[in-house]
């Protein structure tokens, strides 16, 4: 039997978590929440989710420092990067860094969920 993807969700407002994991959990997946970059660091690399839903606006660890500390310790997984404040320098800055979709806050659940299916299905980013 297929293991159930995982999908980890890392950003520092509650309320945003909890829809996002309700989303996540909708489509069938495993949702992980974490409050913030620290906190996912902190879990073993062993288990890796599929994809990861990250926010780039955090305190202590931005989405996109979080982002490279994981290429950068041999961690590969599709990246969603969210922002409230999104801008085309930061759009082509953590794109080229590797990350699988940046999206503007807030997203509609029908851009989410493409970005989402296209990393799980490992579609090139866009």
């Amino acid at each position: 039997m297929a293991k159930t993807p995982v999908i980890a969700i890392v950003d520092d407002d509650a309320g945003v978590r909890t829809s996002l994991a309700s989303l996540v959990r909708s489509l069938g997946y495993e949702a992980h929440t974490y409050e913030s970059g620290v906190d996912f660091l902190e879990q073993p690399p062993g288990d890796d989710p599929a994809c990861m839903i990250a926010d780039i606006q955090m305190p202590a660890i931005t989405g996109d420092e979080l982002q490279a500390r994981l290429i950068a310790s041999g961690r590969h997984f599709p990246i969603i990067l969210m922002t409230a404040f999104p801008s085309d320098a930061v759009r082509q800055r953590v794109m080229a860094a590797g990350a699988h979709c940046y999206l503007g806050k807030p997203s509609s659940g029908d851009e989410i969920i493409r970005c989402l299916e296209e990393a799980l299905a490992g579609q090139p980013p866009r």
